[in-house]
């Protein structure tokens, strides 16, 4: 069916066009094609006039309706266009300094000249534009002379500046400490330590992080723009500001133009290094500190560079033609460079093999040491720190802390004794004074080492401790009181095989003799091809343990003790009532078991807390006892509280981790917890003898600061009388407690917390007034870790830094300060750093070339010269202060700070910002700092891993 009807179609269709052709012809298609083409096109033309009637029609409504006339305008705009631009004065005075202001106007000049003129030019002939943006940065600059000349930038050079440095080097010395805990983990060291550093800085900082602007060239720049507009907001006038076009220009002049390449020269590595070079040249290349530099270099680079150089220089020896001495001075230098190459392959050898040897390894396994004898060990800084912590792992600490106790009590009361000498030779008498604080002094050694109740107590001849005894009782105390008493413990120290023979074999004794230069290093004997290395005589290998390691000694962890408050009561005492907290204590030994319960009062947790803090004094931050309270103190709510806050505390101070951390805590926990009455010791006495001590030295202070009022010649004579009663009475206060009642403490006092902090906080007691003594240990502190020391060594080294600027600089010491920072900030030396940036960016008035970067063998070599110099520069006398392996693990940890340019970039900023806070102090720019750095990525991880930490918490 469907093909019938297919087919009818068809033939329908071909019969209506067989019709058509019949009926019209053959051109009848072209005629209807046609006709309707012409239908179509005349509707277009028809409808396109008209639409344009209507159009033309309606914008002549709307012209008179809405829009202004222009007949008026465009010709007035033509015409002054065409004017004569009037003439804009520029005054040439900026700072009011002309020796400032000459400098400054041309570095303007060649800026607008390099950076805009050049292609200004091209484009217009007026010269107002460029009139008018100089005239926009003198008056920025002319701003920013007055906001200097009104800030005091004393504490910025010596408080904030030195604090930005030593929190950088902290936050450099703590990535450093992540990254060795991270071992062959690592695949690319250097870029992993940019990483971890800004995670440490943003632990410290909490509220920013510049790793974007460090680290990223974009971020970068539009830190610096964002930064040039905000300033240029605050230094310029509104209508300035407001002009979009000038105030870009100006902003990419300063932040392109001038900061960023200012900004990526000081974060050079090599430039940096070429500098230290540079401020060192006067002192002579050392050969020893030459070879201790490769010897102890980690970087296949240097060592690579260094003995290139000296096949280049041998090659050249070898091909002088010379006879006659000069041959002998030849055959020298081709020996020692021969030997240098020889170090440099076995150097490079040990380090892509990864056997790395410690020469205090080698010394602690195979070595013959030195024998340092015990009567130099307890008179050297540096041994008797070693000797001391070896002590406090045995036990012996008391007998150790009574020698030098007694030391200290003989040279100061025969000093007192001599001052009183010459005064009653002078007709003064103060014999009762002076006799009364040293019989103190000695009762105070007596009981705080040799009586019943000393805790620890030196054990000792019981007939020689009641000899001494008697004479504390009926004889005026002598500065030869203690010499018997202190002969023999000397005597136990040196023979008992638990302490001097015991140290001798330790790994501490190691290490002493490291810090004493007193390890030789392994001497490049042998075959010719450098196999042969031995260390006296002993075989060589690879060992697995690093230097750190030395230290860790084992302790006993197969005893457990646990203790909690059972119960508590109210006692009544001949009329005095007083809580009473029962502990029930468990000690658990291998093979047995023990429990008893103990009572202590509240004032005896308070006792303990405090003799505990002063032996160990980072304890203060973590152990928190809880507060006194003088009414309704026995009420049984509030004991019940007590009782709850009291075991807290015993559960942290029980903790595992809290007792190996601190080996020597046990004894005093032991004692405390002992099924016995407890001795407070020596606290009461010592508390007396403050109450003593700081009257005097108080109104001594009053009597000097009284005398200025006086006329200039009767002032001159009192504080000179005053200054010296003062002087005195500070160190016979001082001698008394330091020297006979503040033992020294157990273990190292920590200045951060746990969450890590920046180092702007308070150093000690009386520093922080004294500016250069602030400095100073500052950046002892940081650069040669001397808060992770035993704090007995860091009290001496602060000691001997104030007798230095005293000796130096006399008590004027701040004022010589403050004049140096005005010096500093005088007219003519900021002249000289303009003359100085001037003629570096613009050496003989032509912009100066981009420097290409040098060649890698030429850094590398720029980085062993600096090292060395730096290495022989230090004095030895800090070498006998604090080690001599001390010194040289913090110069070259400082020294490799300087090696990273991201880092060095960050340290950049930091002093920029700190600058920019000084001299807009109303401005907020802290706020905008924390604001431009928001974006960075460890500033939001560091966040987030905030927020998933307190979330459980928030949960609960």
């Amino acid at each position: 069916s469907c093909l019938q009807t297919s087919l009818s179609i068809w033939g329908w269709g071909s019969l209506g066009v067989v019709l058509f052709l019949v009926t019209f012809g053959p051109f009848a298609i072209f005629y209807f094609a046609f006709y309707i083409l012409c239908f179509v096109g005349g509707g277009f033309v028809v409808t396109l006039l008209f639409g344009k009637s209507n159009s033309e029609k309606y914008l002549e409504q709307c012209e008179h309706s809405f829009l202004p006339c222009t007949s008026v305008g465009i010709p007035k705009c033509i015409e002054e266009m065409k004017r004569e631009a009037r003439p804009i004065k520029i005054d040439r005075r900026l700072t009011g300094a002309n020796i400032i202001d000459e400098p400054l106007q041309q570095v303007i000049q060649f800026s607008l000249r390099d950076y805009v003129q050049y292609w200004y030019y091209t484009l217009s002939d007026d010269e107002s534009f460029l009139l008018e943006i100089r005239q926009a940065l003198q008056y920025a600059l002319v701003q920013f002379s007055a906001r200097s000349k009104e800030t005091d930038w004393q504490p910025y050079f010596t408080t904030r500046l030195v604090d930005d440095f030593g929190t950088h080097l902290r936050v450099f010395r703590k990535a450093q400490q992540r990254i060795a805990e991270k071992g062959d983990q690592m695949k690319d060291q250097a870029e992993d330590l940019v990483d971890t550093f800004f995670e440490v800085e943003v632990e410290m900082e909490k509220e920013v992080c510049r790793d974007l602007v460090c680290t990223s060239p974009k971020d970068e720049e539009g830190f610096l723009r964002d930064l040039c507009e905000v300033l240029l907001y605050i230094l310029l006038p509104p209508g300035d500001f407001q002009n979009k076009i000038m105030r870009y220009f100006v902003r990419e002049i300063l932040s392109r133009g001038i900061l960023l390449p200012l900004i990526n020269q000081l974060s050079d590595p090599d430039y940096i290094n070429q500098y230290v070079i540079w401020m060192i040249r006067d002192s002579n290349c050392n050969y020893e500190a030459f070879m201790n530099i490769i010897k102890l270099s980690d970087n296949i680079g240097e060592l690579e560079a260094v003995k290139d150089k000296a096949s280049e220089e041998l090659q050249y020896l070898r091909s002088l033609d010379t006879a006659g001495d000069d041959i002998n001075t030849i055959k020298n230098q081709i020996n020692s460079l021969l030997y240098v190459i020889k170090v440099c392959d076995s150097r490079i050898q040990r380090l892509q093999s990864g056997k790395e040897i410690d020469t205090v390894k080698l010394a602690a396994n195979f070595g013959k040491l030195c024998t340092v004898p015990l009567d130099h060990i307890l008179v050297d800084n540096v041994a008797l720190q070693f000797f001391m912590d070896y002590m406090q792992q045995t036990g012996g600490q008391a007998h150790l802390f009574f020698w030098m106790t007694v030391e200290g009590y003989r040279v100061t009361a025969q000093q007192q004794l001599e001052v009183l000498q010459s005064r009653q030779k002078d007709g003064k008498h103060q014999t009762n004074q002076t006799k009364g604080l040293l019989r103190a002094a000695a009762f105070g050694v007596y009981e705080q080492y040799l009586s019943e109740k000393a805790s620890p107590r030196v054990n000792i001849d019981d007939n020689l401790v009641a000899k001494l005894a008697e004479t504390l009782n009926h004889e005026d105390p002598t500065p030869e009181i203690f010499d018997d008493i202190q002969r023999k413990v000397y005597e136990l120290m040196l023979r008992d095989e638990r302490f001097y023979p015991s140290f001798k074999q330790n790994v501490l004794y190691v290490r002493m003799l490291a810090e004493l230069d007193m390890l030789k290093d392994p001497s490049f004997r042998g075959s010719d091809d450098g196999e042969g290395e031995s260390f006296n005589g002993s075989p060589t290998g690879s060992i697995n343990l690093s230097l750190d390691d030395l230290s860790n000694v084992p302790s006993d962890e197969t005893v457990q003790l646990h203790a909690y408050i059972s119960d508590t009561g109210v006692c009544n005492d001949h009329g005095k009532t007083y809580a009473l907290y029962a502990i029930t204590v468990h000690r658990r030994n291998p093979n047995s078991e023990e429990t008893w319960k103990t009572y202590r009062r509240y004032s005896d947790f308070h006792d303990f807390h405090m003799r505990i803090t002063e032996q160990f004094e980072n304890l203060a931050n973590i152990l928190k006892l809880p507060g006194k309270k003088t009414f309704n103190n026995m009420d049984r709510e509030f004991l019940e509280k007590r009782k709850k806050d009291l075991n807290a505390y015993l559960q942290l101070l029980l903790n595992p981790e809290m007792m190996k951390a601190s080996p020597a805590l046990a004894h005093y926990v032991y004692d405390f917890l002992e099924n016995k009455a407890y001795s407070k010791g020596k606290g009461d006495f010592a508390r007396k003898m403050d109450t003593f001590v700081n009257p005097l030295r108080n109104s001594m202070r009053n009597v000097s600061n009284a005398v200025k009022s006086l006329p200039d010649s009767l002032a001159e004579g009192m504080t000179k009388m005053s200054d010296n009663m003062g002087k005195m009475s500070e160190r016979l206060g001082q001698d008394i407690k330091q020297s006979f009642f503040k033992v020294p403490p157990l273990i190292q006092k920590t200045y951060s917390d746990p969450d890590h902090c920046r180092v702007a906080a308070p150093i000690d007691d009386n520093v922080d007034d004294n500016i250069p003594l602030r400095v100073m240990l500052l950046l002892m502190d940081e650069v040669f870790d001397l808060k992770e020391r035993n704090q007995w060594l860091r009290r001496n080294i602060k000691n001997l830094l104030q007798q230095l600027i005293r000796a130096t600089y006399g008590d004027t010491i701040n004022r010589k300060i403050v004049d140096h920072v005005d010096w500093m900030t005088s007219p003519e030396q900021v002249a000289d750093a303009v003359k100085r940036f001037r003629d570096a960016f613009w050496p003989n008035g032509i912009l100066a070339e981009t420097v290409p970067r040098r060649d890698k063998a030429i850094r590398m070599r720029t980085r062993v010269a600096g090292k060395t110099k730096l290495l022989e520069v230090m004095p030895d006398e800090l070498k006998h202060i604090i080690g001599a392996e001390t010194t040289r693990k913090g110069i070259l940890r400082v020294f490799e700070m300087f090696q990273h340019a991201q880092l060095n970039k960050r340290m950049v900023y930091v002093f920029l910002e700190r600058f920019l806070e000084t001299l807009f102090p109303q401005n907020k720019f802290h706020e905008l700092f924390n604001k431009l750095h928001s974006r960075s990525k460890q500033m939001q991880r560091y966040k987030q891993r905030l927020h998933s930490t307190q979330a459980p918490s928030l949960q609960k």
